[in-house]
Parts: C-alpha cells; structure tokens; sequence
C-alpha cells in the first residue's frame, strides 16, 4: 500500500535517525511526499544539505497540489475555524494530498490532523 509521508519524518531520515530508515525498508510502495513538503524540507535546510536532500526526495514520488486539493483545504480551513481550531495551511494542505489520492499520511505529529477522513498512521509506530 502506498503512504505519503509527513515532513517531519522526511527530516528524520535525513538526520539519520533510526525510526525513519525502518520506513524505508518497509514494503509500502510508492512512498509519497507532497509538494509542500518539499518545501518546507527546502526551506529548513541547513547549510550543505542540498545534495543530499536533493538525492533523498528524488526518491520519493512527488504529488502535485492541484484544484481538489485546495477546495479540500478550503473546506476544512473554514470548518476547523468556525470551531475556534486554527490549523496550519501547510498541514491541511498534506492532508488534502493524501486524502484526494486515498492514502495514509505517516506522521509524528498526530495531534496536528484531526480531519476523520484522513487515514494517519503514527511514525515512528508507538511501541507494542
């Protein structure tokens, strides 16, 4: 099965840690990353980190952010709102690419997306 992944586990694997390089090795395929994901790895990289970034989101299958993406993250920028719940645009952005294509989002950051019609999995997995 497929799986978009979240930035912060991006920055994981390029920091070398452990829980992100099991995902990796996992069976899910194609692993995903949304085009704002991208840039928010781009935007936060430090100094000498461009080939190496450049080299690890080349592996992944970059997924676009279109029309339905953005009536999605309309939509619920305007609900979570009127509930007083700010979310960030960059978040409900993710969320949509996953939602639109019927994937799973891995996530360190659960809390983050509420929406119940995304399909969030916990990484790294919390511990049996």
């Amino acid at each position: 099965m497929s799986l978009l992944i979240d930035t912060n586990v991006i920055i994981d694997l390029l920091r070398g840690r452990e829980q992100g390089v099991h995902l990796l090795k996992s069976d899910r395929d194609p692993l995903m990353v949304s085009v704002i994901t991208v840039h928010e790895v781009f935007a936060g990289m430090r100094f000498g980190e461009e080939e190496m970034t450049e080299t690890m989101l080349s592996g992944f299958e970059s997924l676009p952010f279109g029309a339905e993406e953005a009536r999605l993250t309309g939509r619920w920028w305007r609900e979570y709102r009127k509930r007083g719940i700010i979310l960030d645009l960059r978040d409900l952005a993710i969320a949509a690419a996953a939602v639109v294509r019927g994937v799973p989002l891995a996530t360190g950051n659960v809390k983050d997306f509420p929406m119940p019609e995304l399909r969030v999995e916990q990484w790294p997995p919390p511990p049996v």
